[in-house]
């Protein structure tokens, strides 16, 4: 959520801003919304200020007709009062929602477009590998490992279901645990959250109201999580943090959950998009500082580079364009990891940076060397995902034989061996 003052001093900014992302929002309604609230609120107080003023006349004055004249005096105020709280009541749920709306203002180094068709390619790593036979695809090669079961996946889950077996469960514990060990080296602190979440975790982070459409809900009107960004960002709601301790970086492990509402005919096949997966998620919590947040915005981004390098997968990065950002985001990178049998990249990581746009929505302050307390800038990106790696795992490292060489930070983990068999 952006400051109400900001986006009235700053009024053009903001509309050009949500330009940019290719979201609507009538910011001149806002505006006119804005002085109309504190126009009633003002009114509304100096009411209640003249009640409390004269009961403190009634309480003083010794003359009786006087005391009822006042009284009566005083009810048709308060008949007024509750008339305008009703009207105030009104605008603010008005204001609210408007509020909830206006995107963050994405940075002057994002590039225009539409899409992510329009997201620009800012680095390129690793070989392709080239392959002396024809390659298979994920499914083919996992089936026939007996590392997936789809069949009784879709039997008992439904349309996306998948059991993950034998080396398949065993090689998505070995990512867990590298990853676990990689980023802990690098500062993070563990945490496995809650996945079953309140509301205003998920309005806090930006994925409601835009995203209900995506969200699984409980019976009792919570909802489950789609990344452990929402919870771990929900830990610190309403606290005023130590200066001392920033930047304060949490290594989220959780099930996750998606309904893919926005997909339908998209993967339908295989593991890329599935409504039950694991992810650990980087999330940050930093000074409220466009540059620090801009240093650490490449930090974790480089963080996730480091960890696909080293498993050998080819990668490129993408800076996302304008119309490919969420509302909260002011910028977005992208990595995809390339994928054989389909001849393309596809997305496993997204590192965004917010400023302040979270931590005000949660209410999430700290106290500055001056004292004063501030909102703090947050930031979060994908560690790793399972089973989407497990795509670019055995595709790229296929052999003619149907094995799969496994790569070697993941090999003492998988009891020393050097192919799946």
């Amino acid at each position: 959520m952006l400051d109400i003052k900001f986006i009235k001093e700053n009024k053009e900014i903001v509309k050009e801003g949500a330009k940019k992302k290719r979201i609507e929002i009538d910011i001149d309604k806002l505006v006119i919304l804005d002085d109309d609230r504190l126009k009633m609120l003002k009114e509304v107080e100096d009411l209640r200020a003249e009640v409390n003023r004269v009961s403190n006349d009634i309480a003083r004055d010794q003359d009786p007709a006087l005391k009822v004249q006042l009284i009566e005096e005083m009810r048709l105020v308060k008949d007024e009062i509750k008339k305008k709280e009703e009207n105030l009541k009104i605008i603010m749920d008005e204001w609210h929602k408007l509020m909830l709306s206006v995107p963050n203002v994405p940075d002057i180094s994002v590039p225009d477009g539409e899409t992510d068709a329009e997201n620009q390619e800012v680095k390129v790593w690793g070989e392709k590998p080239v392959f002396n036979f024809e390659p298979k695809d994920h499914v083919e090669i996992m089936t026939a490992l007996k590392m997936v079961d789809f069949e009784r996946g879709v039997k008992v889950h439904g349309f996306r279901g998948y059991f993950l077996i034998n080396d398949g469960a065993k090689l998505s514990f070995a990512v867990w645990s590298y990853a676990m060990e990689f980023f802990s080296a690098r500062g993070f602190i563990p945490v496995i959250p809650p996945a079953i979440d309140r509301k205003e975790n998920f309005i806090g982070t930006g994925f409601l109201p835009q995203s209900e459409e995506d969200l699984y809900k409980t019976q009792g009107g919570d909802y489950l999580a789609g990344t452990a960004e929402v919870p771990v960002m929900g830990m610190h709601a309403g606290e005023v943090l130590d200066k001392n301790n920033f930047p304060l970086k949490y290594l989220g492990f959780s099930p996750c959950y998606r309904l893919e509402a926005g997909s339908h005919g998209k993967d339908v096949k295989g593991l890329i998009r599935v409504q039950e997966f694991y992810k650990l998620e980087q999330v940050l919590l930093c000074e409220a500082s466009h540059e620090t947040s801009v240093k650490f915005h490449e930090e974790i981004t480089q963080n996730a580079e480091e960890f696909i390098e080293s498993l050998g997968l080819p990668y490129h990065k993408v800076v996302n364009c304008g119309g490919d950002l969420g509302l909260g985001q002011v910028k977005k990178y992208d990595l995809e990891i390339w994928v054989p049998k389909e001849d393309k990249y596809r997305e496993t990581h997204s590192a965004s940076y917010f400023h302040d746009f979270q931590t005000r929505r949660l209410n999430i302050r700290y106290k500055d060397d001056d004292g004063r307390l501030k909102y703090a800038h947050s930031l979060n990106n994908t560690a790793i995902a399972t089973p989407r790696i497990l795509v670019s795992l055995v595709e790229n490292y296929q052999q003619a034989d149907g094995s799969v060489k496994i790569p070697e930070v993941l090999r003492k983990y998988m009891g020393g061996r050097e192919f799946l068999k």
